[in-house]
């Protein structure tokens, strides 16, 4: 089982859909609706916010790779 199924089965339904909703619209490269904005001090990271859940992701020549999903906390920015 990979991280980010790890993480999907620790929310609640409804967050769990609406994750899986933005993973799609990420993968379709349909930004239309999502709060994104690009990670201080890096120029390949951005993040989605969905209420008090952030979607971590790094574009690198037109792929996107989920780095984290969690809830916001202090930690949730460090390491990248």
């Amino acid at each position: 089982m990979d991280k980010i199924e790890k993480v999907l089965k620790r929310l609640r339904e409804e967050e769990r859909r609406s994750l899986k909703q933005i993973l799609r619209q990420l993968a379709k490269r349909d930004y239309k609706g999502l709060n994104i904005q690009k990670l201080r001090g890096r120029e390949d990271v951005f993040r989605v916010r969905k209420g008090n859940i952030r979607i971590i992701y790094r574009v690198k020549n037109g792929d996107i790779s989920v780095l984290k999903i969690e809830r916001r906390s202090e930690k949730t920015y460090k390491n990248f």
